[in-house]
């Protein structure tokens, strides 16, 4: 077999695994088989990149070469449905249908899942466009769509027409949503709202390496085109699942208004089990032909409607509230509230987010509040029942000091929270770096948890994650609930953590903005905590993706002593600092004492690539245009300010050509 020939086959091969795996949940292998064939793939396609092709799987994992969103034209304008939110309105639809129609018709009920609407071409049985909402005509995402394992690539089966569209939603299901906003929680950056903000945002995103490890997936509910195999909505739905799409199968025909009733009402309480977010049904016409008789308005079709599901809300009394630390000595408010069910759960506590939403809800101590779960997870108070204010307590005032240290609070300019900057000396933000240290992602101490810490703390053991590399077996075991064999656990675990790469120990170290993806580009960039420690304003921000905030808080951490001097016992500990050494028999000084901009999108590699390509020939990565820059290297769609001020200086622009051929 040729190597040409082998990259047919497993192509074929993934295309089935991955449908086995995301559609039908029967995979026929291991991760790690399936993992294997793609490096096999992958590699092939590096040796014979005149055999590519955008639909093989290896375009799953997504590139980090940025792209510009190119506007594309519906074929068929993406309208919105008509929204009911009453069995009356229903009953109105289905009279009017009935009354336009005079014949009999069946209805097609649906799950209406809370995503973000996506419509996929398909031509010859490939993939070939993927196109958001938009305005309602345009808005192209093919790339990101690519890397959900749900969407066929190419499809399998027969009878599939030439050329369609099939649309649908992608969506962030509930567990993938909930473990991201924990990671950007423990990051203190802002949650996502809901499933349908997260699977949205991450769309939009211009990295679809990112958008891959997001784990998106994708329901869909329609099929459009000139030769499709049925006239029944519910019947096309039916094929579209043996060409290879995942296609819900909660779908239901219904006969009459009693078993559109019943549905609504089955699926009104069972929604909370599924894996994904919903907030209302689909009623359609199920024929074509009546469809088309019955048209459109100038915003929605006459033949479907979408009854929506009301928000649970409950009212209960707010007693206190009181404020919670983090580890970044961010202030989270908390409503404390006689205990309420709702949707499933005993909610006792709410998040009242920040001083901003104490002040626009006019809280006072005793008032009648109405809580509702934001997209059906997190409790929050979304109003007051004035009306009831008989004898209330006094008006919520946001704290002025920290309720753990005493310190004052500070609000930074352009941020809806409030600081406490005691870092040094403040219980839970000394315990919360602590914990987010020894936590999976960055140090994986295996046997520590928050309570160990909290214990170790009390106990006077530890003051900072430096003070873990000093305690031995003799000093843990005899501490409450730690026995001899726990205890030698987790002094191994901490010896084995000074193996953690440099990456991920910068990660640990908890600087504020410096999220995982941050650390990695930082540590590829710089190589040594040293080189970072010294590094200026312009050099961070070179560094792609890194912007003033983060180049800010990188430099004020290692303005702090404190900080210096617990890097030092780290280091002294055994900790690496410092990045694996890489092979540089393939570096040059072709570009010595040159500094260089990169700017624009390039067709050959990503910007990070020409940036290591850069250092690896002896020059300069900077992140502004001055008389000191040696040249521009331009890809398509350079900004116009960046443009007009290389020509204002005189500054060489090199294209992405001309600058591979000047490092050969």
């Amino acid at each position: 077999m040729t190597e040409i020939e082998r990259i047919d086959q497993l192509r074929e091969e993934l295309h089935r695994h991955n449908y086995n795996y995301y559609v039908l949940n029967a995979p026929e292998i291991t991760d790690q088989e399936f993992d294997k064939l793609m490096r096999e793939l992958q590699d092939l396609e590096e040796k014979h990149p005149e055999h590519r092709d955008e639909n093989s799987p290896s375009m799953r994992v997504g590139s980090d070469i940025n792209k510009n969103f190119t506007q594309v034209l519906h074929k068929y304008p993406m309208l919105s449905l008509a929204n009911t939110y009453s069995e009356a309105e229903v009953t109105e639809f289905y009279d009017r249908v009935k009354k336009a129609l005079n014949e009999d018709f069946e209805i097609c009920c649906e799950m209406k899942y809370d995503g973000t609407s996506i419509s996929l071409t398909y031509e010859n049985g490939k993939l070939v466009r993927a196109v958001t909402r938009g305005d309602g005509v345009q808005g192209d995402v093919t790339d990101n769509v690519k890397t959900i394992r749900s969407i066929p690539l190419v499809l399998h089966g027969k009878g599939y027409p030439e050329a369609f569209e099939i649309r649908g939603e992608i969506l962030m299901p509930w567990m993938v949503f909930e473990e991201l906003n924990k990671e950007r929680e423990a990051r203190e950056e802002p949650l996502f709202a809901n499933p349908r903000n997260a699977a949205s945002g991450t769309l939009k995103l211009q990295n679809s390496a990112i958008v891959a490890s997001r784990k998106l997936d994708a329901y869909l509910y329609y099929l459009l085109g000139d030769h499709l195999p049925c006239d029944g909505h519910y019947e096309n739905l039916k094929e579209a699942e043996k060409w290879g799409f995942k296609i819900p199968d909660l779908t239901r025909k219904c006969k009459t208004l009693q078993e559109v009733f019943d549905f609504i009402k089955y699926w009104d309480v069972e929604r909370k089990n599924l894996p994904v977010a919903t907030d209302g049904i689909v009623l359609k016409v199920n024929s074509l032909r009546q469809q088309r008789n019955l048209g459109f308005t100038a915003k929605s079709p006459r033949w479907a409607i979408a009854y929506k599901f009301q928000a649970e809300q409950a009212l209960t009394r707010l007693n206190k509230v009181t404020y919670q630390v983090g580890r970044t000595g961010a202030v989270t408010p908390v409503a404390n509230l006689d205990p309420v069910q709702l949707s499933g759960t005993v909610v006792k506590r709410a998040s009242l987010h920040n001083a901003d939403i104490i002040e626009g809800l006019d809280l006072h101590i005793g008032d009648m509040v109405y809580v509702e779960k934001g997209g059906e997870i997190i409790p929050k108070i979304v109003g007051v029942d004035k009306d009831a204010r008989i004898m209330i307590g006094d008006k919520v005032k946001f704290i002025t000091h920290c309720p753990e240290c005493g310190s004052k609070l500070v609000r930074y300019e352009g941020e809806a929270a409030y600081y406490c900057t005691n870092d040094a000396a403040c219980p839970p933000q000394i315990k919360g770096k602590i914990e987010h240290f020894i936590s999976r992602k960055a140090m994986n101490i295996d046997g520590l948890g928050p309570e160990t810490i909290d214990q170790f703390y009390q106990e006077g053991l530890i003051h900072d994650v430096a003070d873990l590399y000093i305690l031995k077996t003799s000093d843990i075991i005899n501490l409450e609930r730690m026995g001899e064999k726990s205890a030698e656990n987790i002094i191994k675990g901490i010896e084995q953590s000074k193996e953690v790469p440099f990456e991920r120990v910068l990660f640990a170290l908890g600087i504020r903005f410096v999220g995982e993806t941050v650390a990695k580009k930082v540590a590829k960039s710089f190589k040594s905590m040293d080189a970072l420690a010294e590094a200026d304003l312009e050099r961070l921000i070179s560094i792609d993706e890194i912007g003033e905030k983060i180049a800010q808080s990188i430099l004020l951490y290692f303005a702090n002593p404190n900080n210096r001097g617990m890097i030092e016992r780290l280091r002294v500990a055994g900790v690496r600092l410092e990045a694996d050494e890489e092979d540089t028999s393939d570096h040059t000084d072709k570009l010595a004492g040159k500094s260089i901009v990169i700017s624009g999108v390039f067709t050959h590699h990503s910007r990070d690539e020409y940036k290591e390509l850069i250092e690896k020939h002896g020059g300069k990565n900077v992140g502004s245009i001055s008389s000191k820059t040696s040249f521009i290297l331009a890809g398509d769609n350079m900004g116009p300010s960046k443009l007009e001020k290389a020509q204002k200086l005189g500054v060489a622009i090199v294209s992405e050509e001309e600058f591979l051929q000047m490092i050969e």
